[in-house]
């Protein structure tokens, strides 16, 4: 009976050393360069709570505490009697999955103890210097063939494939131009589902089709914001309101780009509609 009541002991708390006041602003400026990325590439906002808690604990500080708002992130940090509070604003939100990866691994290196604060800063200067994988040619190459592809699963013929492979292709050079040039994010969307739906209301205007609706349904979704109305969802579900609020917002202005530039596509070539 002694043996059922018996109790183990907690184990005993981890006394880190105290970082110097040097060291405790290091640990929080690459913190925050970590939640930075993360947050302008496309991070939810527990992922990001996670990994800048994660990395700064793991540099020697006690405690983290993180706020991530949609286009900015505060972090104030400990070290014994010491701490440190900064904030770093976002400008532009992208989606980049690589970045997101390597600053996962960086974390991931830091918790086992692999990489020092010299490390993680070498780390994240050469994250923060990635060129892009594939040249702009072959990314909008790709992108038209998968429109393309969802144009033959919504039921289209193999004519509605080739108008719908032009229609992306030279949908997302354009978007690719004028994000090059720094226009606005929402011109961006309307012009660029304009010009997909210029190209894709061939399919009706020749009459080369006999499913042209399929054509000018997948011509656009190049454009759908997937990565922003999921992170809304997770924030929401995970509490993070305000953020989760701003991203499903964001979302919603991206479908109404798209649907003005197609309704403004199909007046322009005298087209009733889907």
């Amino acid at each position: 009976m002694a043996g059922w009541l018996r109790v183990e002991a907690p184990p005993p708390p981890i006394h880190k050393p105290a970082l110097e006041k040097e060291a405790l602003r290091d640990v929080i400026d690459l913190s925050l360069w970590a939640g930075q990325l993360l947050l302008q590439y496309g991070a939810d906002s527990a992922r990001i709570e996670e990994t800048v808690h994660r990395l700064g604990t793991g540099l020697g500080a006690d405690w983290m505490d993180i706020l991530v708002s949609p286009n900015a992130i505060a972090v104030t940090t400990s070290s014994g009697i010491e701490f440190r509070t900064k904030i770093r604003r976002v400008v532009a939100i992208q989606v980049n999955m690589q970045i997101i990866a390597e600053v996962n691994d960086v974390r991931h290196r830091v918790t086992t103890g692999e990489l020092d604060r010299v490390g993680v800063r070498r780390e994240f200067e050469r994250i923060d210097h990635l060129t892009r994988q594939y040249p702009r040619w072959l990314v909008a190459i790709m992108v038209g063939l998968a429109c393309a592809a969802f144009s033959r699963l919504f039921g289209g013929d193999w004519p509605a494939f080739i108008i719908t492979f032009a229609a992306g292709a030279l949908a997302m050079r354009l978007r690719q131009i004028l994000a090059h040039n720094y226009f606005n994010p929402l011109l961006i969307v309307v012009a660029t589902a304009f010009a997909a739906g210029m190209i894709g209301s061939l399919a009706t205007t020749t009459g080369w089709s006999a499913e042209p609706q399929a054509a000018l349904a997948a011509s656009v979704l190049l454009l759908v914001p997937g990565v922003q109305l999921i992170n809304a969802a997770q924030d929401l579900i995970r509490g993070h309101l305000v953020t989760g609020i701003v991203r499903g917002v964001t979302g919603g202005l991206v479908s109404l780009g798209i649907a003005l530039g197609l309704v403004l596509a199909l007046r322009l070539m005298g087209l009733g509609g889907l």
